[in-house]
């Protein structure tokens, strides 16, 4: 039996830039998704895979074509400050104004991404195999999905980051109508505790937030108590605020990063 029931993928003759765009049938969410792939020419395999999480109100073209990161990923492999490595940009499963990359009654988010992602990447993209070391970074909402998706299912990813991120389900309050934000059904609603409690097996993680940013003193405290519970970590402090042009320029930063664990550096 097929891993999904449909498996629609955008025919490479109208592909722009190298983008793939694919709408399968997800059993985790009981419908359809979408997500966006790319990966470089002449790639080698089996090729790294990169999972970009999108924020509140987003979809699967938000990191692509407002953020443009397949071209910063581009850019950073042709002059070689990355090795080579594709991009999953999925949608987070479009219910209400986002998802939380959570369980829910009407899905499951969280499997969604770390199960279906990773299968659809390697009928998308030819040089990504089962092999492949899958890496998982967000920003905002996407950027707390990274960090608890990461830290909940450890083995599966070889590194994590985020930029801008959620901290707490409860900040998503004022942004969203759903009534998740008030169930106890999730083991933490803060990634304070949770980071903590899976201390031992986390892979190498960072995340950053702008100076300007209305989450900029979540992500100190984050910091904070991270390093007082000796849970390794990086943490970067830049200009800006919660925005495309302050996520644009320091997804290199998550690249960087990614790259320099293949790179055993």
């Amino acid at each position: 039996m097929s891993a999904f029931r449909t498996f629609e993928m955008s025919d490479p003759t109208w592909e722009s830039n190298g983008l793939r765009l694919v709408t399968l049938y997800s059993n985790h969410l009981r419908g359809r998704a979408d997500c966006s792939f790319w990966a470089p020419e002449d790639a080698p395999t089996p090729l790294p895979l990169v999972i970009l999480l999108h924020g509140i109100y987003g979809s699967h073209w938000a990191w692509s074509l407002k953020g443009g990161a397949h071209e910063i990923t581009r850019c950073l492999i042709n002059d070689g400050s990355i090795p080579p490595m594709a991009l999953a940009m999925p949608s987070d499963g479009l219910i209400s104004h986002g998802s939380g990359y959570l369980r829910q009654a009407s899905g499951d988010f969280e499997r969604w991404i770390v199960d279906d992602v990773p299968l659809a990447a390697t009928k998308a993209l030819p040089s990504v195999t089962s092999d492949s070391p899958v890496f998982l970074a967000g920003l905002s909402m996407g950027g707390f999905g990274a960090l608890r998706l990461g830290a909940r299912h450890s083995l599966r990813f070889r590194g994590l980051s985020a930029h801008s991120a959620v901290t707490n389900l409860s900040q998503l309050r004022a942004f969203m109508d759903s009534d998740f934000l008030e169930s106890d059904e999730f083991e933490d609603p803060s990634l304070n505790r949770l980071l903590e409690r899976y201390r031992a097996t986390l892979p190498p993680l960072r995340f950053d937030c702008g100076t300007s940013d209305f989450l900029i003193e979540a992500n100190r405290t984050l910091h904070r108590h991270l390093v007082a519970a000796a849970v390794p970590h990086q943490y970067q402090e830049f200009s800006g605020g919660h925005n495309w042009p302050y996520w644009q320029a320091n997804l290199p930063e998550t690249l960087r990063f990614f790259g320099g664990i293949l790179r055993g550096s």
